[in-house]
């Protein structure tokens, strides 16, 4: 099938499944606040199955760089403007002095940093494994949006610092700057998994001026929030933390809930944690509900039709025992609604198992394949 631009995109299979396509009521129970952001907890992260070694696999390089970030500067929790970042060299990058090659940008979930998601999809041997296999080099750059709650949720906020802008500029021009790449939009795709996923779609959307394939892995947080999942004494619990010290010594989910506050209802003259949350005092804050309404793709999606048409491919993969399919399906809908052909996959699988079996052999060679490489046009 084509999308709106004229590109093809069929070898990307679109799985029929009986009730992939049924709208679905999820009880209260299921949309528990931190199931409905993240649905696993931190330790469940890097369970994955892992694809076997290849042993003829050519070598790719692994450089370890902090990139400066302006847009992170003076953010008003203290994280630091100087991320880490790791970046894939592919095996013929040295060997090859004036080559230049296209990058892929792959973003990590909540709670974990670069260094744990290298680990959960088993970078370098994945990428390796896709290069046996016979997809076509590229730079693989994964950067690290850690904070202080476990996420940035690659948004744009007072309190954490702009992410977004972190990822599609910054961070796209120290790369375009100091590596050989091929720099245009074209030749860049934006990969990533669960609060990734939501990074991917959410900066995808906004930003199709820099990249130029999307491939979005169990995204979270598509959808507004429900203000019945909000538990009253959870909130009045948050709402007495002391310091943002104290914040980092909270359970997984509550601090899911500060990272939310964090990047989408940041209050300047709220210290210490400079946020504002759904409720006080018991009742639902519906301004903040607002606040996060806006920053969810489910919501502001029409508003970005014309850049999703400019994609030369779109992906979307979710397990079929992931809670987050549900709103995977929803955005897909959308886009074929609006015409906008995108590749959707719900796999056997939960939402981590699969996720570095997937990198190998379905994000890497949609890549190879839907890049401008140098020379191809």
């Amino acid at each position: 099938m084509g999308n709106a631009s004229g590109h093809d995109i069929s070898a990307t299979v679109r799985h029929s499944v009986g009730w992939q396509r049924v709208h679905l009521r999820i009880g209260r129970l299921v949309l528990l606040m931190v199931t409905a952001l993240f649905f696993v907890p931190a330790c469940a992260q890097v369970g994955t199955h892992v694809p076997p070694p290849i042993s003829s696999a050519p070598q790719v390089t692994v450089q370890r760089i902090t990139v400066h970030s302006p847009a992170i500067e003076g953010n008003l929790e203290g994280e630091s403007p100087d991320r880490h970042v790791i970046v894939i060299l592919p095996p013929g990058y040295a060997s090859h002095p004036h080559a230049r090659y296209p990058v892929v940008y792959a973003l990590h979930g909540y709670s974990i940093g670069a260094e744990q998601w290298i680990k959960e999809i088993h970078v370098p041997q994945t990428i390796e494994g896709a290069y046996a296999k016979g997809a076509r080099e590229f730079i693989v750059v994964l950067p690290d949006s850690k904070t202080i709650h476990n996420g940035s949720m690659y948004s744009s906020s007072i309190t954490t610092g702009n992410f977004e802008r972190f990822i599609a500029h910054d961070l796209v021009r120290y790369i375009d700057a100091h590596y050989r790449t091929v720099p245009r939009r074209e030749s860049r795709g934006l990969v990533g998994h669960s609060m990734g996923g939501y990074g991917a779609t959410r900066i995808g959307m906004k930003h199709s001026d820099v990249f130029g394939a999307l491939y979005i892995m169990s995204p979270c947080c598509l959808s507004p929030r429900d203000p019945a999942q909000f538990d009253p004494a959870v909130m009045a619990k948050l709402a007495a933390v002391p310091s943002l010290e104290a914040a980092t010594k909270l359970n997984w989910g509550e601090r899911a809930i500060l990272a939310s506050a964090a990047a989408w209802s940041p209050d300047p003259k709220n210290p210490p944690l400079y946020l504002d949350l759904p409720m006080k005092d018991g009742k639902v804050q519906t301004g903040v509900i607002a606040r996060w309404t806006a920053n969810a793709p489910l919501a502001f999606i029409d508003q970005y039709i014309d850049g999703l048409k400019r994609y030369r491919a779109i992906a979307i993969d979710v397990g079929d025992k992931d809670g987050l399919r549900f709103d995977a399906t929803k955005l897909h809908d959308i886009l074929d609604n609006y015409g906008i052909a995108n590749g959707f996959e719900i796999y056997p699988g939960t939402h981590t198992s699969d996720v570095a079996f997937r990198f190998q052999n379905h994000v890497m060679p949609f890549f190879s394949k839907y890049l401008e490489f140098e020379g191809r046009h």
